[in-house]
């Protein structure tokens, strides 16, 4: 099967000869890949509604893997129990609501050695909670598909120290990502230097208030955005 840029990143994350289970699964495309190539043993398809598992289970009866792929219907994590997986995909949402899955998967958390986490928003937000919830970002990276910026962490619960000090920027861009002086994190701080430019361009001519605030609020996060561009040089 043939994947995106986007899911075949998230797939290579995990861990040879894992059990997982994808949170959110959507067409089953990333179980059903994985266990072609045998890089998983077993794979749980998981989402919260009918529709796209009806298009996963079609897509599995195509692949001839029923039995190494099972389909589930399950708000999040809740119909996931002990020791049935080893490896936890959740991909495709934002932030906010991820962070909603993992709260509510809490009972899981140990059980569980390896995440493969992909928000599409409110990266900060991810990140923050799970360095308060002593999750570590093994891995990180950043890729580009048909002009949108995608970031991919590879997770556990081990506690590990870093070369760069937790601070807002390694919440806004990622730590390891600064670390490593991504490319493609690169090419996306230029952009967003850009757009910050852009929008402040515009409202220096609109004397509000309002546009006064947003001024002072884009200052912020351009300095932050500046500093980042330092740490990957």
């Amino acid at each position: 099967m043939k994947l995106s840029k986007r899911l075949e990143t998230i797939a290579s994350f995990v861990p040879e000869g894992s059990r997982i289970a994808d949170i959110g699964t959507d067409h089953g495309y990333i179980p059903i890949h994985l266990v072609q190539e045998g890089k998983a043993k077993h794979a749980i398809a998981m989402d919260v509604r009918e529709g796209p598992l009806l298009r996963a289970r079609a897509h599995i009866q195509e692949a001839g893997l029923q039995t190494q792929v099972e389909v589930r219907l399950s708000d999040g994590l809740l119909k996931l129990e002990e020791n049935e997986a080893d490896c936890v995909v959740i991909a495709g949402m934002g932030g906010e609501l991820m962070i909603h899955i993992l709260e509510a998967g809490r009972d899981l958390w140990e059980n569980i050695p390896y995440w493969v986490l992909s928000p599409h928003s409110e990266l900060d937000k991810v990140r923050r909670f799970l360095e308060e919830q002593e999750f570590f970002i093994e891995r990180e990276t950043m890729i580009k598909e048909e002009g949108k910026y995608y970031t991919v962490m590879g997770v556990s619960r081990e506690t590990k120290a870093g070369n760069i000090e937790e601070r807002e920027i390694s919440y806004r861009y990622g730590k390891s990502l600064l670390e490593s002086k991504d490319p493609v994190l690169k090419e996306y701080l230029k952009k967003e230097e850009e757009q910050l430019e852009q929008i402040m361009k515009g409202l220096s001519v609109n004397g509000t208030g309002a546009a006064v605030r947003r001024m002072e609020e884009l200052k912020l996060e351009l300095a932050y955005n500046k500093e980042a561009q330092d740490a990957v040089r």
